[in-house]
């Protein structure tokens, strides 16, 4: 595959204004899906814990007194499940990924991008081995913290990755495999755990988490054969192998412009490193606005409300009174729903641009959140279930939420973090944004079925509520980041928002990094 480009990137300093020259590659193409492969590994994981919990082998070799709760004629549906050491057993991962997301940062400036995704595969490997032989609770937890190692620095690699081998009028498209791959993720995992669960009902929970060293391995094979990013080659002084590396990718020889656009930037984030470290820069006024974006991008990605549906989905519908199988083909469908969904903002992101994606989606996902608890409160009472239509309607309404999520805030709460900072702070910025993802996905896991236990129908509106917030956010705050190249964030985005501008008065040149 390859079709010619050039894009426009104006000098910084200058009204003049040059043309980056070349096509895109099937090489840049297949580096992307090797290293969106990290996303696959992430989604599988959180496909694959909401129906292992719900196993009931699973249940009475780890967890007895929620496996007799499950099956007590008149247990609350709510609080079936409620159980804090069940919670940990998701959220743990989520814990360990938030503290191995800052060491990723450091990792990826000095070993690069690629060699971080191979560590991440190897201790993806590792927790998988450990969870899949599991003979006690505390050896599951310990594989968990090796998986959460593993999603910390694959999360962190990836995107970066992905947003740096892309030309930018497509670095929309390719960095949303990483999320495509989270969905697909999602919806094997789903696949996994239905047909495991009816074939080997007492050890079916270990064949489910051992497939997760499939999308590990893959990773590993694969980063044995992708090229490491040109900034990131740069950026540790081999300037040759930027260029030969660029080359390829671009498919073309004529890439001086570009080239000198990344020494720049490397320089300039030398300089300022020397200084200071990137974490201390952040701290700086001009800092501030990528910093709030990004992090705030990952806060509202999770207080959509999606990942306590995506963990807990089989657990979810056996509450709305489906039975354990008809449970799990419920959370298929939705896995469909996503992968599908996702592919449309492939197709849009770059033509559309992010903001109309998430303001769209916040009208969508608050309908059917706020119709999704209606219809609990009305008719999914403690101790009875919904009639059939009123549970296959839950099941649309949470299709019609996912289809949503997934064309916005799923794939755009990576994207628009991975491609808004200056090189100066771009590691360091986006370790902050997956450790912000891990430690509130962490509290939604570990909170999640309490929350519902307590709350019961009224969990949907309290996310509804979010939504609103979000909303306002975004349509307020976001800048629209279409087509802009990476490197000239700060003078074509920030410095021209009628909000965020303000933060680079006293900024001298501006340029932090920036070339």
């Amino acid at each position: 595959m390859a079709g010619g480009f050039a894009v426009e990137a104006k000098v910084a300093g200058g009204g003049e204004r040059r043309e980056f020259k070349g096509k895109i590659t099937w090489y840049v193409w297949l580096c992307g899906i090797i290293a969106a492969t990290s996303g696959l590994m992430f989604g599988y994981d959180v496909g694959i814990s909401g129906g292992v919990t719900a196993m009931d082998g699973f249940l009475i070799k780890f967890f007895p007194s929620v496996y007799a709760r499950k099956h007590r004629a008149r247990e609350n549906n709510y609080c079936k499940f409620d159980d804090q050491r069940l919670q940990l057993f998701t959220s743990s991962l989520y814990l360990a990924a938030l503290a191995a997301s800052f060491a990723a940062s450091r990792l990826c400036t000095r070993l690069g991008r690629r060699r971080t995704m191979q560590l991440a595969s190897v201790f993806f490997l590792g927790g998988t081995a450990l969870c899949a032989g599991a003979a006690s609770l505390a050896m599951l937890i310990v594989g968990r913290i090796c998986l959460g190692v593993g999603v910390g620095f694959g999360n962190q690699a990836a995107p970066l990755f992905l947003s740096e081998i892309a030309p930018a009028h497509i670095r929309g498209a390719l960095n949303i495999l990483f999320q495509l791959d989270v969905t697909i993720g999602i919806l094997i995992a789903n696949v996994v755990n239905y047909f495991t669960s009816s074939a080997h009902p007492s050890t079916g929970w270990r064949y489910s988490l051992g497939g997760a060293g499939v999308p590990a391995a893959v990773l590993f094979l694969g980063s044995l054969v992708i090229t490491e990013t040109p900034t990131s080659l740069v950026e540790r002084g081999r300037r040759d192998a930027g260029r030969a590396t660029l080359e390829r990718i671009r498919g073309t020889r004529d890439v001086g412009d570009e080239l000198d656009e990344i020494a720049r930037a490397c320089e300039a984030a030398a300089a300022l490193s020397a200084e200071e470290s990137a974490y201390r820069r952040l701290r700086r006024r001009e800092s501030r606005p990528p910093l709030v974006i990004a992090v705030a991008m990952q806060v509202f990605q999770q207080f959509t409300g999606i990942n306590a549906i995506m963990f807990y989905a089989p657990v979810l519908f056996q509450t709305m009174g489906f039975k354990s199988n008809g449970s799990l083909l419920s959370a298929v469908v939705t896995g469909g729903v996503n992968v599908v969904s996702t592919l449309v903002s492939i197709v849009a992101v770059d033509k559309i641009g992010r903001r109309r994606l998430l303001l769209q989606a916040c009208g969508q996902m608050l309908i059917a959140q706020i119709a999704v608890g209606a219809i609990m409160w009305e008719h999914v009472k403690a101790n009875g279930n919904p009639g059939e239509k009123w549970a296959m309607a839950i099941v649309v309404l949470i299709c019609v939420y996912v289809s949503s999520f997934a064309w916005s805030w799923g794939p755009l709460g990576w994207l628009i973090p991975s491609e808004t900072f200056p090189l100066a702070t771009r590691t360091a910025g986006f370790s902050f944004a997956v450790s912000s993802n891990m430690l509130f996905t962490f509290l939604i896991a570990q909170a999640f079925l309490s929350m519902m236990c307590r709350m019961k129908a009224f969990i949907f509106f309290f996310f509804a509520i979010w939504i609103v917030i979000m909303a306002a956010f975004v349509f307020w705050l976001l800048p629209e980041t279409k087509g802009v190249p990476i490197d000239e964030m700060v003078d074509t985005v920030w410095r021209r928002h009628w909000f965020w501008k303000r933060f680079f008065a006293d900024a001298g040149d501006g340029r932090i990094g920036n070339c």
